[in-house]
């Protein structure tokens, strides 16, 4: 399978292009107003609101015949999930919480469906509806099929008036059956951990000592005495360290998986393994900090930091969660070569995670913003590794001209993405004459330059020139970029040439006004 990357609404996509159990691991951070005031999503809407609400790149759900149709959709299907439904309609009202769950049951059926029988699915959410969404999971999945819930601590502290400060998301883990995928992973160990734990030390590094038995009465060597110490009458039988457990300078000596467990304990002792306490006689393993794994991975996740403001993999992309979180989840719930989904893809986190860990993917989003902006981030991490096709982006002039009427935004976004520049806004909302940026240098550490951008799918005249030479002087840009949907008209041209000439440190003129089509 090649990995795919669908621009397009979610529910679509999946009912059209992914077959019935196709899909090894989904994580889902849909979008979710967590910033709005809590009793807003309860209030009742009355009116109608067009369906390209949900188009925007705004993180909001609205009660309108969309989500209406949604709800009915799910209801009428008669199983479990519907009865979820009416119940929650019956306690909230037709409001916008009740709209975000019937949009989002609507998905969850199509998403346990694509899901293998050994398939795991995240969904990644906030306090604020992670209660409600468990139970309309618990329909879709069953109640046996939930593993956990994660709490991902987002964020350091926050004050707030009369209430604990809110500093964690949740991940809701469900599997589709009892034989799911999972491999072992660890997270290292804290400061605090090892200051606790690994308080010995010797010349080969830090060390805590472990037991050498385990409960239990066996009849083998495991069972015998060693160096005066019988573990039986205890109830107790000797256990020897794995050998992931020993550091990596010790080599086994000829014949050292056929010895007995004494004859084996011999030679952990003689090469300094073993320690005997001052007090007692009982002997225990010497475990060394440099070849601990650390702790495997608890349902609180407190190692993964939030992304910094200066942080290296930062986007701008409001909603972005750290890499090395979505790495956690592929590693536990996958394996290299299997298929992981995400349908709200956003800014490409969990795409690039599973590009970086070697698994296929299919990312799907509803606004070219982040289409765009996925395409760049595997373009800039893996360059032509990183292979993969686009589905639903215009590849005509047809094709762009219907994406111009139907949603001039999502036009802007997908031209912007042609040539490599940012938006620069990641909501509608006044733009001041700019659309959209680029930076550049003429030398090394030289000055910070910018490329504006303007672009227009309408009719163009020679007054969408003298703006863009206004907002150019304005900021003090180097270049501007006209994008147009028609070719440039004379006056247009004559208007550009007003403009001057840009000329690069190698002597290359380059007009500063461009008519781009």
């Amino acid at each position: 399978m090649d990995n795919c990357l669908y621009y397009g609404d979610n529910l679509d996509i999946l009912r059209r292009y992914i077959k019935d159990e196709s899909v090894d691991l989904i994580y889902l951070d849909p979008p979710f107003n967590s910033k709005a005031n809590y009793n807003m999503l309860f209030k009742e809407h009355n009116g109608e609101q067009s369906a390209a609400q949900f188009q925007a790149f705004e993180d909001t759900w609205t009660w309108d015949k969309s989500s209406a149709a949604a709800y009915q959709d799910v209801v009428e299907r008669g199983e479990k999930i519907s009865k979820a439904l009416i119940a929650y309609r019956s306690m909230l009202g037709d409001t916008d919480m009740l709209a975000y769950l019937a949009m989002m049951s609507e998905r969850l059926i199509e998403l346990h469906r694509v899901l293998k029988s050994t398939g795991s699915l995240y969904l990644h959410c906030d306090p604020t509806a992670s209660h409600y969404l468990k139970l309309i999971l618990d329909a879709v999945f069953g109640p046996v099929n939930f593993r956990n819930e994660i709490i991902w601590r987002r964020t350091g502290a926050h004050g707030r008036a009369k209430r604990w400060g809110p500093i964690h998301d949740v991940i809701l883990f469900y599997s589709k059956s009892a034989d799911y995928t999972w491999n072992r992973v660890y997270q290292k160990y804290g400061e605090d951990y090892v200051e606790d734990f690994y308080r010995l030390e010797d010349s080969y590094g830090k060390y805590q000592i472990i037991s050498l038995d385990e409960p239990g009465v066996r009849k083998g060597s495991s069972g015998q005495p060693w160096k005066g110490v019988d573990p039986t009458p205890k109830g107790r039988h000797w256990e020897l360290p794995p050998d992931r457990a020993l550091p990596p300078w010790f080599e086994h000596p000829e014949g050292y998986p056929e010895m007995t467990v004494q004859e084996r304990l011999s030679v952990l002792e003689k090469a300094g393994f073993i320690y005997w306490p001052p007090a007692g006689h009982v002997p225990r393993f010497k475990r060394y900090l440099m070849v601990a794994e650390g702790n495997s991975v608890q349902d609180v996740i407190w190692d993964i930091s939030p992304i910094g403001a200066q942080a290296a993999e930062r986007l701008g992309y409001p909603t972005q969660k750290p890499l090395a979180l979505l790495e956690r989840i592929i590693q536990a719930s996958s394996n290299p070569g299997e298929i992981v989904l995400d349908p709200f893809a956003g800014c490409g986190t969990c795409i690039e995670a599973s590009q970086k860990l070697e698994r296929e993917w299919i990312g799907v989003d509803i606004t070219h913003l982040a289409i765009t902006l996925i395409k760049k981030r595997l373009k800039d991490a893996y360059g032509s590794a990183a292979k993969f096709k686009v589905i639903g982006e215009p590849t005509s002039l047809r094709d762009a001209e219907a994406l111009a009427i139907s949603d001039p935004y999502q036009f802007q976004w997908w031209a912007l993405g042609l040539v490599g520049a940012r938006p620069v806004e990641e909501k509608k909302g006044a733009d001041k004459g700019i659309d959209g940026r680029l930076y550049f240098h003429e030398q090394d550490g030289g000055e910070t330059k910018q490329v504006i951008f303007s672009v227009k799918a309408g009719n163009t005249n020679a007054a969408h020139m003298r703006d863009l030479h206004g907002v150019i002087d304005r900021e003090g840009a180097a270049i501007g970029v006209l994008l147009t949907m028609q070719e440039p008209t004379k006056p247009m041209r004559s208007e550009a040439a007003s403009g001057g000439i840009y000329t690069s440190p190698w002597g290359k003129p380059i007009q500063n006004f461009k008519s781009s089509r």
